[in-house]
């Protein structure tokens, strides 16, 4: 008999739905929680892509009971679905939802839990699976880790498997990081721990890897010989809201650019893996990173900024220093911008310029690939005064997509040549919306694919490329922007002194 090639468990086209688990979050009354993981656990139901044995729990001080918390995750998923609210659903997942009282030093309340998840491996058939998802500060891994040894919660069988979701910081700075690390690979497998940068979720992010590896269109060029530099940028528009005690300890350098952009640059730059698995993929991100090169020159090549007082979207935005809880002599850095090299055959030479800063005039992700101009031009300079560097830009957020800029002929009777753009936009080609970050890498977790998730190894890299950058940075006053600009003047004099510009997006 032949086998039928669309139940070929290889097919990644066919939709994949866990084993009977559990999912317990601890912090489940943070912002996190609310905003993203309750909505994502209902829209991966409402998409038929939980088990039908499925559990959750929330770990959290707060005085409910099962009633309570359950009503608190129903208006939540209501409120921030992506996917259309269907009643039905959510009662069917709302009878397999627990909530347990407890602080994190709670004996008692984690003996509740360990007792608990085996009453629901009789009750609900979870098989004795769960992940766990530390949704609280790193300060609060301790603890919590040395509950879950304690009470056998973290140990996975042959017949059961558990495992950790971990939130960024990972860390402070490396050797902290590597403290964090062994803290976390003492209790729980290697594979079991899924480190989450919800940037690698997302549905442009994964993109990259197609566009590269499934066309032969850009790879030749995607390289020193073609390529003058690359630009990845991570813009809010947004002041620190609520999370002046966070950004005072961290700044924009660890808080976005030890994480999100790094790993974006090793996607960018990574070589092609020798096949499309979390271990070859993690393998070829992690040669990229131990390659970076930071700047010798760190005044010229290393600039943050912290913003002032200014106009954004027609309303007057507050200084940093003016917002909430921040210290009148703060020097935490607002904004962040660094020139690194990649050091291997493929990219020597080539200057990836990052970036990421809050109240900028608006919010965007992206990375912009511009390449280097023709050696040679036959028409008369006045014909190509408005052409630039061909670009291509892969656009993460908001609107997601591709744009291509080359040259064009302007219609009429003389030669000339201007800049124009191709666009791709997934709203547009793509009857399907894209899923959410946390709702890929919930599924994920829960599959236990490994693939979009930094192993230790990488993040210690990471804080390798970002500590000298700290060390040179305690010693500087970040230069002021003004609310609505791009950045402080030092950032664009960077460029400018390489005969370069930053994109505008």
């Amino acid at each position: 008999m032949t086998t039928n090639p669309l139940r070929d468990p290889r097919d990644r086209r066919l939709p994949r739905v866990p084993e009977p688990c559990a999912l317990v979050v601890f912090g489940i009354t943070g912002d996190l929680a609310r905003k993203k993981l309750l909505p994502a656990v209902y829209d991966l139901a409402n998409r038929g892509l939980l088990p039908t044995n499925f559990a959750l729990l929330g770990f959290a001080r707060r005085d409910w009971d099962d009633v309570d918390f359950a009503e608190l995750s129903r208006t939540a998923a209501r409120e921030h679905a992506r996917t259309p609210w269907r009643e039905e659903v959510w009662e069917r997942l709302s009878n397999s939802v627990r909530f347990i009282q407890g602080s994190f030093d709670d004996d008692d309340a984690f003996d509740e839990l360990a007792r608990t998840l085996g009453e629901l491996e009789g009750s609900h058939g979870i098989g004795g699976n769960a992940a766990f998802y530390l949704s609280i500060p790193p300060s609060m891994f301790p603890v919590v880790l040395k509950q879950m040894q304690r009470t056998g919660m973290a140990e996975s069988t042959p017949e059961r498997w558990r495992r950790v979701v971990v939130e960024k910081p990972f860390g402070t700075d490396l050797p902290s990081s590597r403290e964090l690390n062994g803290l976390v690979d003492s209790v729980f497998g290697a594979d079991d721990v899924f480190r989450i940068d919800h940037y690698l979720g997302k549905e442009t992010v994964q993109n990259l890897l197609a566009l590269r590896f499934a066309n032969t269109l850009f790879e030749p060029v995607w390289n020193s010989a073609h390529v003058d530099s690359v630009q990845i940028t991570m813009a809010e528009d947004v002041g620190i809201g609520g999370r002046a005690e966070f950004y005072e300890r961290t700044g924009a350098a660890r808080d976005v650019l030890q994480n999100h952009l790094l790993q974006l640059l090793a996607l960018t730059a990574m070589e092609e893996p020798v096949e499309f698995s979390a271990e070859e993929i993690r393998t070829e991100k992690l040669k990229v990173l131990r390659a970076i090169s930071v700047p010798k020159d760190m005044a010229r090549f290393a600039v943050r900024g912290q913003y002032e007082q200014g106009w954004l979207a027609g309303q007057r935005a507050q200084g940093y220093r003016q917002e909430d809880k921040v210290a009148d002599d703060s020097r935490t850095e607002t904004y962040a911008a660094v020139r690194l090299g990649v050091e291997t055959r493929r990219w020597a030479g080539v200057p990836f310029y990052l970036r990421t800063g809050k109240r900028l005039p608006r919010r965007v992700t992206e990375i912009a690939l511009s390449f280097r101009k023709a050696p040679h031009l036959p028409f008369a300079p006045t014909d190509t005064e408005e052409l630039g560097h061909n670009q291509l830009v892969v656009r993460v957020q908001p609107d997601e997509g591709v744009t291509l800029k080359f040259g064009s002929k302007v219609p009429g009777s003389v030669m000339e040549v201007r800049d124009v753009s191709m666009d791709f936009l997934y709203g547009e080609q793509f009857t399907e919306a894209s899923p959410e970050a946390y709702e890929r890498l919930l599924l994920d977790v829960l599959l236990g694919d490994a693939t979009l998730f930094p192993r230790n190894a990488e993040v210690e890299a990471s804080w390798a490329v970002i500590d000298p950058l700290e060390e040179y940075w305690a010693s500087t006053t970040p230069f002021s922007y003004r609310a609505g600009e791009w950045g402080p003047r030092a950032a664009d004099e960077m460029l400018a002194s390489e005969g370069r510009a930053w994109r505008r997006p």
